[in-house]
């Protein structure tokens, strides 16, 4: 994730370090007359020691050690006042992020923020360097301090990014969830797409808190604005893991992790032909084999031989489906119900005949007599979708609900029509 860098703070400071505006006091030749002591100076002696004429070549030259022992002489002079140390304070700002000396950046950075001397604007640039101190040294309580205080001071929330994952750092995931479904909330409201970092943030909040209801939402949404095949086998894998889910749903998992991936693993392109084979689907079959064997997966390893028997049965089978396939309309129409019109149209639907798959399997709908009428509706929506008309299959999977993973399924259909355009996301972390 990306940091506020080190050297972020030495730019920041570079021009408030050795370039300190400071007066020095000089020893007079007569008394002065009494007045209310001198503010904001250095006497003399001090700025013998730290005279910025002397100590930027000292600096430049990386003379750090002599540097350290002037400001340690100087340290030492007795009675310092608070503008004095102020001074030193900023000069070990500049000599500690020079040498990595972070416990000394840190002391200093708070000490001349404390000191009240600085202007609004540098405040406001020394918190900041503090709190990405804090940040870095991995100090998390503390960073989360200093950033709200630079979040308060100036309305600025570009930190909040920081807040968030300083909590979950901290491992305080509960704050750092709230925060996180807080901003996505409120950037879907304003139609602004949440950073990939934030979702991938939620996700790790959901698994380290074992949320399941989290963690899908996270990867619902990295599936909606950062779609990678990593998100949708997850996403779809622990959808299956849903201690509501019903196993009937298994093939049509699959149906859409083969077509919102690049390529599944080998025993999802078997286990896809062999449901599928078992639904009357031997088109269907076929085509999850070939791409499986197109793509190098299948037709390899110990199980090649196995793979090449079922790719010869799905073969033949869908050889004959194919042939026969217009003589099944008038026997399905025959039927009590609209199961047959229903497995026939999405047969057409596998060939690419998608109007007329597509009619066959609303007019089944509308027959009736089904034992999951709401799992019609479902595949009839995904056959809108396969076959382009993005409107349609909206329309249909908004109204299929269900809790036994169909309701999800529609949703995830939904989430792969709307899709954004372009190459692929960035990988998962």
């Amino acid at each position: 994730m990306s940091q506020f860098r080190l050297a972020r703070i030495s730019l920041l400071l570079a021009a408030i370090g050795l370039n300190a505006a400071f007066a020095p006091v000089f020893a007079q030749d007569k008394p002065a007359a009494p007045a209310e002591a001198p503010k904001d100076t250095v006497r003399p002696e001090l700025f013998k020691l730290v005279d910025p004429a002397q100590i930027k070549p000292l600096m430049d030259a990386k003379n750090y050690a002599e540097v350290k022992s002037r400001l340690a002489q100087a340290d030492a002079l007795p009675n310092k006042t608070p503008y004095e140390d102020f001074v030193l304070n900023r000069m070990r700002i500049s000599l500690a992020s020079a040498t990595s000396d972070n416990a000394t950046l840190t002391t200093a950075l708070e000490a001349v923020i404390n000191s009240g001397k600085l202007s609004p604007n540098e405040t406001r640039d020394f918190v900041l360097a503090l709190a990405n101190q804090y940040y870095n040294s991995k100090d998390y309580a503390k960073a989360i301090t200093w950033f709200k205080r630079y979040e308060t001071e100036t309305g600025d929330n570009k930190v909040h990014q920081y807040i968030v994952r300083a909590y979950y750092f901290n491992n305080d995931f509960a704050t750092a969830k709230t925060e996180l479904l807080k901003d996505l909330e409120t950037n879907q409201k304003a139609g602004k797409q949440p950073a990939l970092e934030e979702l991938q943030l939620l996700a790790n909040t959901g698994a380290k808190t074992k949320d399941q209801a989290t963690y899908l939402l996270a990867m619902e949404n990295l599936v909606r604005y950062y779609p990678n095949d990593d998100y949708w086998q997850d996403l779809l894998s622990r959808t299956q893991g849903k201690s509501s889910y019903s196993n009937r749903f298994t093939l049509d998992i699959l149906r859409l992790q083969k077509v919102a991936t690049s390529k599944m693993v080998a025993e999802d392109y078997t286990a896809m032909a062999e449901l599928a084979l078992l639904a009357g689907q031997p088109i269907e079959a076929k085509q999850a084999l070939d791409a499986g064997f197109s793509n190098g997966v299948l037709g390899t390893g110990t199980n090649a031989a196995q793979h090449k028997k079922l790719r010869a049965q799905a073969d033949k089978q869908a050889a004959d489906d194919q042939k026969n396939i217009g003589t099944g309309e008038a026997s399905a129409r025959k039927s009590k119900n609209g199961t047959g019109l229903i497995n026939l149209g999405y047969a057409y639907v596998t060939l690419g005949e998608y109007d007329k798959g597509i009619a066959l399997i609303k007019e089944g709908i509308a027959k009736g007599g089904l034992p999951n009428a709401e799992d019609a509706k479902l595949r009839l929506g995904y056959s809108y979708a396969m076959a382009g008309k993005k409107d349609e299959a909206i329309q249909t999977l908004q109204g299929v609900t269900g809790t036994d993973g169909r309701g999800d399924l529609a949703r995830y259909w939904t989430l792969w029509v709307n899709r954004p355009a372009g190459g692929a996301a960035p990988a998962a972390k």
